[in-house]
């Protein structure tokens, strides 16, 4: 009896090892070309800032003292004068050597002197990186279309990297089995060598290309999203929830309108210099659209992560749905605030961008280290054939 019960596992565990082969295979195939292409974008967004920053003289200015920085209204002041056709949404301070990011509606981006108000460059949107974060989130493709086939490949990559894991993991552990699942054999001829890139490189970066994968799709999937932060902890205090939705709502309508040029001039300095942490100088302020809209700001902004203010826009006063210091947070919501410098590794500094631009590079080598794997055994049973 035992013996057939043992015989029986046995056939269990190939016919799972074949089914997962088999999918490993076909699936890989299937999204390679959409995994290459975006992690070989993902490798240049990690950057996109230090480019940016090498690059565009107009991002700089001469570092002075922060009381000699151009409140909102005098920035817009000065932009409205020189394109007075334009709409403007909002202001982006990004520091004393920095210029100020000013949205406004059009295709071009303005850059102004924080300063003296002077115009420093107008830049058209669709610059380098705004096409490869384009092929990154949806392959130039339709928005609509486009997302939905990256997310997909990306959730097909995520089971890909598991069924990879099982396909790597050794029978037996022995000093031969050690060898080839953990060193590359680099003096061996191409097809060994090709077979180690993928199968070594594969398990050694395995743990960060999940975690790229995962913050991605968590992104890309709302149900997902929703999931990760009730098992992270979120939903616990459904009463913060509630106090967050009601605040929302405003109805302090008796109360009489602020100047919005005044409040967001009121607004940037009060965040400068009693609610920021993290990179004060850096702020952004958005004018509302609407009298009764409330103010937005942000600010923290360091490491991918920011903070997201909201005030009244009569009386000034920030609103409970604002944001915490990072710090402060509960890990649900940490989590869901970090998701994104996890994903583009922002989150230790350079040290962590350069750790993600190598395991990205190692990814997109694996769908053409896999594909040559397979044509070589191909070649070689047609060739016994």
């Amino acid at each position: 009896m035992s013996t057939t019960k043992t015989l029986k596992k046995t056939k269990q565990k190939s016919r799972f090892s074949r089914i997962n082969a088999w999918l490993h295979l076909w699936l890989g195939i299937g999204s390679g070309i959409i995994v290459v292409i975006m992690a070989v974008t993902g490798c240049i967004l990690v950057f996109e800032q230090e480019i940016k920053s090498l690059t565009s003289p107009w991002l700089h200015v001469e570092a002075q003292s922060p009381e000699q920085l151009l409140p909102p209204s005098k920035i817009y002041a000065a932009v409205k004068e020189a394109l007075p056709n334009k709409e403007i949404h909002g202001v982006w301070y990004n520091g004393l050597d920095k210029t100020v990011k000013v949205d406004i509606e059009s295709d071009s981006l303005i850059y102004v002197n924080p300063y003296n108000g002077k115009i420093s460059g107008i830049v058209d949107h669709e610059d380098f990186f705004h096409i490869i974060d384009e092929g990154h989130r949806h392959l130039w493709l339709d928005d609509e279309i486009g997302t939905q086939i990256t997310a997909w490949a990306t959730f097909i990559f995520f089971f890909l990297l598991i069924s990879g894991l099982i396909l790597w993991f050794p029978k037996k552990w022995n000093k031969t089995t050690i060898n080839s699942s953990f060193k590359i054999k680099w003096k061996a001829n191409f097809k060994r060598l090709n077979y180690d890139l993928h199968n070594v490189m594969g398990f050694y970066t395995i743990i960060l290309a999940m975690l790229i994968a995962f913050t991605g799709l968590v992104m890309s999937f709302h149900w997902l999203r929703e999931s990760t932060y009730w098992i992270a902890g979120g939903w616990a205090d459904e009463k913060d929830k509630k106090e967050q939705v009601v605040a929302v709502k405003n109805d302090s309508t008796s109360k009489q309108q602020l100047d919005k040029f005044a409040a967001a001039d009121f607004i940037w300095k009060k965040v400068r210099t009693e609610i920021a942490i993290e990179n004060k100088e850096a702020v952004i302020i958005h004018f509302p659209d609407e009298p009764k809209d409330d103010f937005y700001a942000c600010t923290d902004m360091h490491n991918g992560v920011w903070r997201d203010l909201h005030f009244d826009s009569k009386t000034l006063e920030l609103l409970p749905k604002s944001h915490k210091y990072i710090s402060d947070e509960r890990f649900s919501k940490w989590l869901m605030r970090s998701n994104y410098s996890l994903h583009v590794g922002a989150i230790g500094g350079l040290f962590t961008k350069i750790i993600y631009f190598t395991a990205s590079l190692i990814c997109a080598s694996l769908p053409i280290t896999g594909f040559y794997i397979w044509w070589g055994r191909k070649k070689k049973t047609k060739t016994k054939s």
